[in-house]
Formats: structure tokens, C-alpha cells, sequence
């Protein structure tokens, strides 16, 4: 006789012959917390103290929605809060209420852009969505692209279609062209791509930030008369640190001149194409082979946003391609996970395309009007401390260090001027750039005003002497 079964209690899945009130009520008394914490945002510092963590390995038994509830209120209290007036240290912003709404959705509805039999009506606003927002961005009719999972990943499918296309995908002496102030998901990419960090050939910058064109044609000159392949020439717009954008307009011509494929990491500003008044900010960006575009820097796109986005998408599926044996052939323009390098992929673009809809074409406007207003108000508050070196570029970031400093003496002022900060609920990130430590403010937070950054212009005054020195001494 077999033994007998334990009885197992009911499993907690939604019902799928009626509504489940108890989801309906747990996802209620979530979402009540969830709009608490949002809006009690401007109450809480941006970076928040120490906190209790609840624990981590499942029970026995499974939790009830109380506790788990209570639980997440535990770790609510010890995240990072983006919508802060203060919170003006990186790039995450707030979030669009519509964006929110597109996660949930997307977690509930739990279709797998794989394959278009597990995703039919999402795999199609996908490749109509990324149609609309390349050719939006000035690229070619026809163009499109993937969503991925964050820019290093855009990053790193583009260049591995790029050595692809060129077809360099065996060779091991092929090389990469990047300004000296590209992402580091650059180096990353040619790690994961077999390549070693020799690689990659890094392009000095202008004063302004941007790679110099001159020095790039001279390499490619160089490479071409030694017979070395290049895989790409990365372009950025928009540094990590002082938000400069390399002079597309001048590179393009060179790389076509050379045969050489261009891919833009637009993580932070191509976003800024989508605009008619401020697409010259990124002028040239549409002569691209290639764009890594993130929504959720600026536009408040839940994370993860990102895509990639190129002027012949076809691209893509020669060279991540397998033929998904396993599935039913597409019947309407291609599985999802035969272009690009993630198979499983959530929809994303349901967030993505809810938050656009929301914002409109005006909204998107106002969100980088209003981080271009920001950015100048500080940098025109921050002009008037005698001693302070400013490095920024035509984007929504500005970083700022003591003209005149050691390295040494810059990092002792940076890390009290930031304390500083902190303590008036002002949140800075403290970069290294260009051999010494900095501040920088990203102002793409809609929710931060002027009285904030006066207040912070006020702290940081007196902060340099006139001889462009930090009054702070070093810490012992």
C-alpha cells in the first residue's frame, strides 16, 4: 500500500476561476504602503540610517500576508529614496506612476518575450515600440532594436553585433575605440567577449569632455596601416561624471570613411533626442550603426529600461539567432529571444510604454527642460564661489572640486563637504575624475526646487578659499 499523501495546504496562486479576493486585498494593502512611502519621501533623508533587516530563509510553514507585509516594511525603511528634494547623487530619478503601474502588470500577467506564443500582443507593441523610438531618435526608416536588461548589457550586444557584422567574430586581435572617459561597461563588454583590456583603445578628450576626432582619425589611420581590425568606434553621449557628449557630427564622417562601425552609449542623453528643443544636446546621434538609449536615468522608467537600438535591426537576429528548436515557429516578425543575447526576457517595454503615454510628447519636454534649468541654476550659483573648478558639458550633470587642489586635499574636502551635505538632507555622489576626487549633482530629479539648490550653493560656499584651496584640513 502506498503511504498515505501529507495533506498539503492550498498554495498561494491566484485563483483562475474568479477573482482571488485575497490577492486583490494583499496587492490593496501593498500598494497603500508602497503610495505611503512615496509620498512621505520628502520626511525621510535620501540615504537612509541604519535599519532593521527581517529574516531571510523561508519558515516551516509559509507566511501570512501580515507578516510578510510587516517584513516588507523593514526593508522599505532601509531603501535608498529616490524622490527626496535632495537626492541628487546619481542617475535615478523618481518614478512615473504609470511605469509602476506597467511592473505590476507585467509581474502579474508574467509573459516571457521569448517567443511570441508566450508573449503575442507584447511581442508586437515591442517591435513597434522600438521602431517608433529609433526613427523618433532620427535614425533611418526601418530601424529598431531590443529591450535589455540595463545599458552595460545594450552595451555589450552591440558590440558583439558589430564584430559580427564585420565579420571579426574569431578574430582575437580585433580592437575597440572609445573616449578616455567612456563607461566602463565598455572594458567590461570586451572582457565578456574574450578580448583582453589591451583591447580596448582609449581616445583623448577636448576640454569640453568630448573625444577629439583629429586623435581618432589618427589612430584608425595608424591601425589601418598596420593591419589591425576594429570592431567599433564607441561614442558617448553623455560621461558618466560631467556629462559631456563626444562631437558625433565630427566622428561619424571619420568612421565611414574608415568602414567602422559607430555605436552611440546614449545611457544618459540620447534621451534628450526625443525632444526638438534639445536635440541638438546630442546633435548627430542618428548617423549611428548603433544606440544604447535608457529611459530610466531621466524619464522615470521603473528599472530595468534600457535598449538597444540600431539603423538595421535585422542585425541582431544574424548574430544571437539559435532557431529556438524547442518553440513554434513566429508568425508575426521574429522571436524576441533570437535578438539579443537574453532568451527569458519580462516585458519591459509595458512600463516603458505606459510611462511614454503618460508623459506625452509635452511631458517628456518638460522632465528635460526642467533638469537643463536645474543644471544651469547650479552652475550659475556655483560660479560665484572664488576657488571652485566646475566640469560639466550640454547635459544635466556638474561636477565640482577645489581649482587648485592635491589629490590629497581634494579628497579630504570632498568627503566633509558631502558629510556636510548629508547632514542637510543634500545627497551628492563623490566621483574620481581626471586624477582627484569630485561632487557631482545629477539634476534630473523633478521633485528638487530651487531652494535646494540654493541651500546647497550655500553650504558648499566658503568650502574653497580665493587661491582655489579646500579650508578643510586632511583628516588624520
Amino acid at each position: 500500500m502506498p503511504s498515505a499523501q501529507r495533506a498539503i495546504p492550498p498554495l498561494p496562486f491566484a485563483s483562475a476561476d474568479q477573482q482571488d479576493d485575497g490577492l486583490l486585498q494583499l496587492l490593496e494593502q501593498a500598494s497603500e504602503r508602497l503610495c505611503r512611502w512615496l509620498g512621505s519621501a520628502a520626511s525621510r533623508p535620501p540615504l537612509p540610517g541604519i535599519s532593521l533587516m527581517p529574516a531571510i530563509e523561508p519558515q516551516p510553514f509559509g507566511l501570512g500576508p501580515e507578516q510578510l507585509l510587516a517584513d516588507l516594511d523593514l526593508v522599505m525603511d532601509g531603501a535608498y529614496n529616490p524622490g527626496h528634494p535632495g537626492a541628487l547623487a546619481h542617475l535615478d530619478p523618481p518614478p512615473l506612476a504609470a511605469s509602476i503601474v506597467g511592473d505590476l502588470i507585467c509581474a502579474g500577467l508574467n509573459n516571457n518575450l521569448l517567443a511570441e506564443e508566450l508573449s503575442p500582443s507584447l511581442s508586437r507593441l515591442e517591435r513597434s515600440l522600438m521602431a517608433w523610438l529609433a526613427e523618433s531618435l532620427g535614425m533611418p526608416t526601418g530601424s529598431g532594436g531590443v529591450p535589455a536588461s540595463g545599458g552595460t548589457l545594450s552595451n555589450l550586444m552591440a558590440l558583439v553585433t558589430a564584430r559580427r557584422e564585420r565579420g571579426l567574430g574569431c578574430s582575437g586581435e580585433a580592437v575597440v575605440l572609445a573616449s578616455a572617459d567612456a563607461h566602463v561597461s565598455i572594458g567590461k563588454a570586451l572582457a565578456v567577449m574574450g578580448l583582453p583590456a589591451s583591447a580596448l583603445h582609449p581616445i583623448p578628450t577636448t576640454t569640453a569632455g568630448g573625444m577629439d576626432p583629429a586623435a581618432l582619425a589618427d589612430q584608425l589611420d595608424s591601425l589601418q596601416r598596420q593591419g589591425v581590425p576594429v570592431i567599433a568606434v564607441v561614442a558617448t553621449a553623455g560621461t558618466t561624471v560631467r556629462g559631456a557628449v563626444d562631437p558625433l557630427l565630427a566622428l561619424a564622417p571619420i568612421c565611414r570613411r574608415h568602414d567602422v562601425w559607430l555605436h552611440v552609449d546614449g545611457a544618459i542623453g540620447a534621451v534628450f533626442a526625443l525632444s526638438e528643443q534639445h536635440r541638438s544636446r546630442v546633435a548627430g546621434i542618428e548617423l549611428a550603426d548603433s544606440i544604447t538609449v535608457n529611459p530610466q536615468k531621466l524619464l522615470g522608467i521603473t528599472k530595468t529600461s534600457s535598449l538597444l537600438l540600431l539603423a538595421r535591426p535585422q542585425a541582431l537576429e544574424r548574430s544571437f539567432a539559435t532557431g529556438l528548436p524547442y518553440m513554434e515557429p513566429s508568425w508575426g516578425g521574429g522571436h524576441g529571444g533570437e535578438s539579443g543575447l537574453q532568451g527569458t526576457r519580462p516585458a519591459e517595454v509595458l512600463k516603458l510604454w505606459l510611462g511614454l503615454r503618460q508623459l506625452g510628447l509635452e511631458g517628456i519636454h518638460a522632465l528635460l527642460d526642467g533638469a537643463i534649468a536645474r543644471r544651469r541654476q547650479l552652475q550659475q550659483l556655483l560660479e560665484l564661489q572664488p576657488g571652485l573648478a566646475l566640469v560639466g558639458g550640454p547635459l544635466h550633470l556638474l561636477a565640482f572640486a577645489p581649482a587648485n587642489a592635491t589629490a590629497l586635499q581634494a579628497e579630504a574636502w570632498s568627503q566633509h563637504t558631502r558629510q556636510r551635505l548629508l547632514d542637510a538632507q543634500l545627497m551628492l555622489s563623490r566621483p574620481f575624475y581626471a586624477g582627484r576626487f569630485h561632487l557631482k549633482a545629477v539634476l534630473g530629479n523633478p521633485n528638487t526646487g530651487c531652494g535646494e539648490l540654493e541651500r546647497l550653493a550655500a553650504l558648499v560656499s566658503g568650502s574653497v578659499d580665493g587661491a582655489g584651496l579646500p579650508v578643510v584640513a586632511p583628516s588624520a
